[in-house]
């Protein structure tokens, strides 16, 4: 069914629609389970979002791929993947004790999850380049693009219903498109080849931890960690706003998904209103 609306909010796509599919009561399961694995699919976050449509999935399920055709990054990039080598899987998430306008903690659990993973094996030098990248060094290791729902209530009410967090992390991929000038994966950091599909589930455990972080409340807890693993924290870094760069120190993110500054004209950025420059 198609979504009769999309727009872009704090690093987020959202879909709007008038019913809720999946409306009734469902049993809350831990991430991960069940585990569907495809051997193909141009996203697997449109693929979870047909299942969830469909009334074929609920919270928990996650859809690993082995390739992607259409991978999906942030802000509309294409998320290129060499086929059986790397984690692409998405994870569908029941929402609604969140309110819509808090967002970033989703965010921040999920890359929090994504980095316990990928710290695991590759050490303390992996970090969280915000908003959710991961990154290793001055790398990037895996990216993260989370797809929600909304649908109103009787009342009128807008409810945040469902999201879907879509991970894609480098694992044994070593050759990379020209056109990316940073990668780096699991296998190039370590020397070691993984099981994907193996480290894909681990991933889900690591998530489910973190989303009942989120789900207690723990929001500050999520933002302690998020922000003693943030890239660049307390160096100078090189950002662009429009076509003018310049430098800053970065002093950490808030509840909010600013990014806090010193040394610039001014001392928050929201998602999407400045651009590293690595």
């Amino acid at each position: 069914m198609p979504f009769p609306l999309r727009f872009i909010t704090s690093g987020f796509v959202i879909f709007v629609k008038s019913n809720n599919s999946l409306s009734s009561a469902s049993t809350i399961n831990t991430i991960g389970f069940p585990f569907i694995e495809l051997e193909s699919v141009n996203s697997t976050n449109n693929y979870a979002f047909d299942k969830l449509q469909s009334n074929l999935a609920a919270h928990g399920t996650t859809f690993f791929a082995y390739a992607q055709t259409a991978g999906k990054g942030q802000r509309g990039k294409t998320w290129l993947t060499e086929p059986g080598s790397n984690i692409a899987l998405s994870v569908i998430l029941e929402m609604s004790f969140q309110s819509i306008h808090q967002q970033f903690p989703l965010s921040m659990a999920t890359a929090l999850a994504a980095l316990d993973l990928f710290r695991f094996y590759a050490g303390d030098e992996a970090c969280i380049k915000w908003p959710n990248d991961i990154y290793w060094r001055d790398r990037k290791a895996g990216g993260i693009l989370i797809e929600s729902s909304i649908s109103t209530n009787p009342s009128g009410l807008t409810i945040w219903k469902w999201a879907v967090a879509g991970i894609g992390m480098n694992i044994n991929q070593t050759n990379f498109p020209e056109n990316l000038t940073n990668p780096v994966s699991l296998k190039q950091i370590t020397g070691r080849h993984f099981v994907t599909v193996d480290l894909a589930k681990q991933l889900c455990r690591f998530l489910d931890t973190r989303f009942q972080q989120l789900k207690n409340g723990e929001t500050e807890r999520l933002l302690a960690d998020y922000n003693s693993r943030l890239f660049r924290l307390g160096a100078t870094a090189r950002l662009k706003k429009q076509n003018a760069a310049f430098q800053c120190t970065i002093e950490g993110v808030n509840l909010q998904g600013e990014l806090m500054v010193s040394g610039a004209a001014q001392d928050s950025f929201h998602f999407g209103e400045v651009q590293w420059v690595l």
